[in-house]
């Protein structure tokens, strides 16, 4: 005889309905997402964010200010529009994902309070990390910025000239 308990196939209670998907049975519901996308993060404080290798590129020819925490590159793009586009870049020699993320959000926010303040109309502004951006104090870095800005656009107005 088997150890196994003999279970019959009919459920021996009543069943509740089962629940049908939101998209077949809720009419309340409209589809799709009723709000427009939202400007990105960057955009909304006027910056628009460099994504494509080839305006990193460009923007490594142009000058080069050095800061003890960063090295600002700026390129003026000549194109005759005034945005100011910034790119920001951390290799893997400053440290892991997590260190290289953090330096990121840093420069991100320096970016915001800076940058679209003192920075170049119609440039791309690209911020490089160095090694002992991550250690120095926040306010130290607003300083070099501010200079390294204020620099830039002694050199294009002497450009312009």
């Amino acid at each position: 005889m088997s150890d196994e308990a003999h279970l019959p196939a009919e459920q021996s209670c009543a069943r509740t309905a089962s629940r049908v998907s939101v998209a077949d049975g809720d009419s309340g519901r409209t589809s799709g997402n009723p709000r427009a996308p939202g400007t990105r993060s960057q955009e909304a404080f006027g910056l628009i964010t460099l994504t494509k290798r080839s305006d990193f590129v460009a923007a490594n020819a142009a000058r080069r200010f050095a800061t003890p925490g960063f090295v600002l590159l700026m390129r003026d793009r000549q194109d005759n529009d005034p945005a100011i586009r910034l790119g920001i870049t951390v290799t893997k020699k400053i440290g892991g994902a997590v260190i290289r993320n953090r330096m990121k959000r840093r420069f991100r926010a320096l970016a915001r309070a800076i940058i679209t303040r003192d920075g170049v109309s119609g440039a791309d502004h690209v911020l490089i990390g160095r090694m002992g951006g991550l250690e120095r104090d926040y306010a130290l870095l607003s300083q070099e910025l501010t200079k390294a800005l204020a620099k830039a656009k002694a050199s294009v107005a002497d450009a312009k000239q």
